[in-house]
């Protein structure tokens, strides 16, 4: 009776869990900054300096409201005769820092993707995940490139950038209010089999990226790993995918169908993919 009791209330967690769809970290504080005031505030910092920065805001919370309610995806897929659907939960828009009336869409690097996504039961997308997102997204936004300088990795152009994405979203407030899920101002940097694979002679432990649609659905930015690790321009944004997933109404982890070869495809084009993340130190 004792065991069956414990499976009832693990289950119960499970639902519960599953229910809350919500991004794991606290209420921001009271004082918390604007996205334009922390820009001002970590222009001129190093880029190691600048992510410890842009990591303290986002485990203290302070991330806009709308971009805390994650919003589903659903998939489905004929494997081996059975239908199966798969439903996950994303970001609305990418990672950002401030308040839903001036915000700041924040690139950062693998690294430290990474540790955000670890500290609120997350992985990166795949490279199927951004299509499905793509596909999904009721706002659909034009990219807005900027002509590559050695400035594009500063958060100078980052603010330009991102002044750029709010005129076009700002544009569309009234059908499409701010939790609407947004695809297309930004290109992903996403896990895949070549964050270990297929690496290029001079970048041993590469950032992979990805995505940033046409309006025509196809992406401006194949999947390339040309980049080092350490690695961000202000094209580069950070979606959070939920671990916690619902399979043909049963509860699952993102990682679990990572790994199963039959399962797989629903999230992944690759096949499996046995390292769904960015380790840090030796590969």
């Amino acid at each position: 009776m004792r065991s069956r009791t414990l499976i009832v209330m693990i289950q119960l967690l499970l639902a519960a869990a599953m229910k809350a769809q919500v991004l794991h970290l606290p209420q921001p504080p009271a004082d918390a900054v604007t996205g334009r005031a922390f820009a001002a505030s970590i222009r001129s910092l190093p880029r190691e300096a600048r992510e410890e920065e842009i990591y303290l805001q986002v485990i203290t919370g302070n991330l806009p409201p709308f971009l805390r309610h994650l919003v589903p995806v659903t998939v489905t897929a004929s494997i081996g005769g059975d239908r199966h659907k798969l439903t996950y939960y994303v970001l609305p828009d990418y990672l950002a820092i401030g308040s839903d009336e001036d915000y700041l869409l924040m690139p950062v690097t693998p690294i430290l993707a990474q540790r955000i996504a670890d500290t609120t039961r997350c992985i990166l997308p795949t490279r199927k995940i951004v299509d499905d997102i793509y596909r999904a997204a009721p706002v659909k936004l034009a990219p807005k490139p900027i002509p590559p300088t050695s400035a594009m990795v500063t958060m100078g152009v980052f603010i330009d950038h991102n002044d750029s994405v709010w005129q076009q979203r700002v544009a569309v407030l009234g059908q499409f209010p701010l939790g609407a899920l947004v695809s297309g101002d930004k290109k992903d940097v996403i896990i895949s089999n070549d964050v270990y694979s297929n690496l290029k002679p001079s970048v041993p432990r590469p950032v992979v990226i990805y995505g940033w649609h046409r309006l025509t659905g196809s992406p401006i930015q194949p999947l390339y790993n040309g980049h080092e690790e350490t690695y961000a321009d202000y094209s580069h944004g950070i979606r959070l995918v939920q671990r916690d997933a619902t399979l043909d109404g049963q509860a699952i982890d993102l990682t679990t169908i990572l790994k199963d070869s039959t399962l797989c495809v629903l999230i992944s084009d690759e096949g499996i993919i046995l390292a769904p993340r960015y380790e840090a130190g030796d590969r």
